[in-house]
């Protein structure tokens, strides 16, 4: 590339990237000509989240593909997919799970989704851990990047995945090539024959307050869709409608789980325990992860 390195980063450092140098040399490894770079340095510094400007996000060690306009997946959120995994081979998680992960975090983070932290992300759960075959729905699937991770880590598993943006329901059939991605609300999409065989259904829902919306950083608010991150009044509004459903697809013994913040644990437990599951929390108080689970009783 012909564009100094000094000049992007300096380009990248005034629009206010925190971490311009590591961009800067993802933008050059993923641009293709000079005028592809600097189109691209030009659209990270319009504020365009740098997941959309190069086509893609790490997620569990895979590279997920989001375009513009969709929601990027969170590093967090690889927290929920090391639950479910742990869900899937009949463990239980430890009281402080080694792993960050939250939808809508207000802050920064580094290339292709990384959130600051002092641990290592995980990667995807090895292969063959997991109870082969398990049937798994990722709800609100956005890019697809659990029920990617999931099959990644399941062997044969049968992976559903739903979201109601057009958009992101593309992304997601890239992603998941060999599942079963459909554009709907919630449940309304699913085919009729996974009621009562899903072993875990993955529904990483909206959860930020609508009063809180204008706090996120501004490429989440410009650049992501509103219904990606607007939960209603306390943010538990769409987890509400899920959890009254999941009874009725959910294997006996068969587990939801759905990201929240720590404050919203009583309700979103409560939520649960009126669609008559039995729920219970797992988070890591140093690293702010917080998932609500809830269990299927036979």
């Amino acid at each position: 590339m012909t564009i100094p390195d000094s000049l992007i980063v300096t380009r990248l450092r005034a629009a206010g990237c925190v971490f311009a140098e590591d961009e800067a040399r993802l933008l050059m490894s993923a641009a293709r000509t000079p005028a592809e770079l600097d189109a691209m340095v030009g659209q990270r510094a319009a504020g365009l989240p740098l997941e959309q400007v190069v086509g893609w996000a790490e997620f569990c060690g895979l590279r997920i593909t989001v375009a513009p306009g969709v929601f990027v997946p969170r590093r967090r959120t690889e927290f929920l997919v090391s639950q479910a995994a742990l869900l899937l081979r009949g463990e239980r998680s430890p009281p402080d799970p080694p792993c960050s992960f939250s939808r809508g975090d207000p802050s920064p983070r580094t290339p292709l989704g990384r959130d600051p932290s002092p641990r290592t992300p995980l990667g995807p759960p090895r292969k063959g851990l997991a109870r082969p075959g398990a049937v798994i729905v990722d709800l609100c699937c956005g890019a697809g990047a659990i029920g990617a991770a999931l099959a990644a880590a399941v062997d044969r598993a049968e992976v559903h995945a739903a979201d109601i943006d057009p958009a992101a329901v593309r992304c997601a059939r890239q992603n998941l090539p060999g599942g079963h991605v459909y554009q709907g609300d919630l449940y309304a999409p699913l085919p009729a024959g996974l009621r009562g065989r899903v072993a875990v259904l993955a529904a990483n829902v909206p959860y930020v307050p609508s009063e809180q919306i204008g706090f996120l950083p501004p490429e989440a608010r410009a650049h992501e869709p509103r219904a990606a991150l607007d939960g209603g009044p306390d943010g538990l509004d769409v987890l509400r409608r899920v959890a009254a459903g999941a009874a009725g697809w959910l294997a006996p013994g068969g587990h939801l789980l759905s990201e929240i913040s720590d404050r919203q644990i009583p309700q979103a437990e409560a939520a649960l325990a009126v669609g008559g599951l039995a729920a219970r929390v797992v988070s890591s108080a140093d690293l702010n992860a917080t998932v609500v689970i809830g269990r299927r009783l036979a």
